[in-house]
């Protein structure tokens, strides 16, 4: 599996400013690239290089050739889905580095090339274990952040040797609980969400507020935001995935596409939890069990929440609120979110076998 790997820089003050001034100057290029590319209509990299080449080299001598090149390859990438619109890059937005532009002096440093020379800077890879260089394949996106400078290295990482499991963990994600497993442990909590009421106060607050230091103070919040959605999900998916392995199982998932428009909430519920990112904690769910060997199935969600996971029965009205769940018929009794990761669990086992 091909994994990113953010690490970052520790540049001088003579060196930071080099590196932006390069970012800049890349993504200047890029601009008159697509430029060229959207009126010709000529968003194949090859035809592309020989439309633009030389004239790119002339406009922007900073730019080493290969430099060119790399910028050439994002134009032509960032087309291949969209070729009715010009495409504009923000101007410290991620420049592509290559074997001839990167390269590792030691597993602690990287010399980057630049519009100004060569420059080598020491990496931090903070809580990262050490880099085996044979990992690594040589290739990375150099971004700004804050006036700190990161590279997202790609490494080659293997998967886990699968295995074949007798059963599966349900988990089912909703919106108090983020999620809930089959044997009944729920991954969420006061804090979690006192944290994220919090943001939503204060995201609505600068809003209504409108004023320019309002909107600068809204970009960093919602910043915050991001991140802490991102700590939260590679947590819960962590447990999740070490629960599994550490007991022989497999991981049955629900298929959420149009989560929000099948939650049946309030308003007020939709804007403080309806927009948790749901896809990307299953998908560090799943990319967490293929590095593990833990197989991963994804199931239809539609009736987990209204079926009796006891006597099957399924109607609407045995789900009486958000956290009861009480069947007509046999008058079982237990937490819905529960209830609906143990139904989970058997529509997994009915779709047997589990392929990793």
């Amino acid at each position: 599996m091909k994994k990113t790997l953010k690490v970052k820089l520790a540049p001088t003050k003579e060196q930071a400013k080099s590196l932006l001034e390069t970012i800049e100057t890349f993504n200047d290029a890029c601009n008159w690239i697509s430029r060229k590319s959207f009126e010709a209509g000529t968003p194949h990299q090859m035809k592309l290089h020989h439309l633009v080449y030389f004239e790119a080299r002339e406009r922007f001598p900073a730019l080493t050739s290969q430099m060119i090149v790399r910028a050439i390859a994002k134009v032509s990438d960032s087309y291949r889905t969209e070729k009715k619109t010009l495409h504009f890059f923000k101007k410290q937005s991620a420049m592509e580095y290559d074997k001839r532009l990167l390269s590792f002096k030691s597993l602690s440093h990287a010399s980057l090339a630049t519009i100004h020379g060569r420059i080598t800077v020491p990496l931090i890879f903070g809580h990262y274990a050490p880099l085996d260089r044979n990992k690594m394949l040589g290739q990375a996106d150099l971004t700004t952040s804050g006036g700190k400078f990161f590279l997202n290295l790609v490494i080659d990482v293997p998967d886990g040797t699968p295995y074949d499991p007798e059963e599966c963990l349900g988990v089912d994600m909703g919106i108090v609980n983020l999620s809930t497993d089959s044997d009944g442990e729920s991954f969420s909590g006061e804090g979690v969400d006192h944290v994220r009421e919090k943001i939503h106060t204060l995201k609505k607050a600068l809003q209504e507020k409108g004023t320019k230091n309002a909107k600068r103070h809204l970009k960093k919040v919602s910043g915050k935001e991001a991140r802490f959605k991102k700590d939260t999900n590679h947590c819960l998916s962590k447990k999740i995935v070490s629960k599994a392995k550490g007991t022989g199982r497999g991981i049955a998932l629900e298929d959420l596409k149009g989560f929000n428009s099948r939650t049946m909430v309030g308003k007020s519920q939709k804007e403080r939890f309806g927009k948790w990112a749901f896809d990307q904690l299953r998908r560090f769910i799943t990319y967490k069990a293929v590095l593990e060997g833990v197989p991963v199935v994804v199931v239809d969600p539609r009736n987990t929440s209204r079926t009796c996971s006891v006597c099957g029965h399924c109607e609407k009205d045995n789900r009486k609120s958000q956290e009861h769940f009480s069947c007509l018929i046999c008058k079982h009794t237990e937490h819905a979110d529960i209830n609906a990761a143990r139904n989970i669990r058997f529509k997994a086992a009915i779709n047997r076998p589990i392929a990793v």
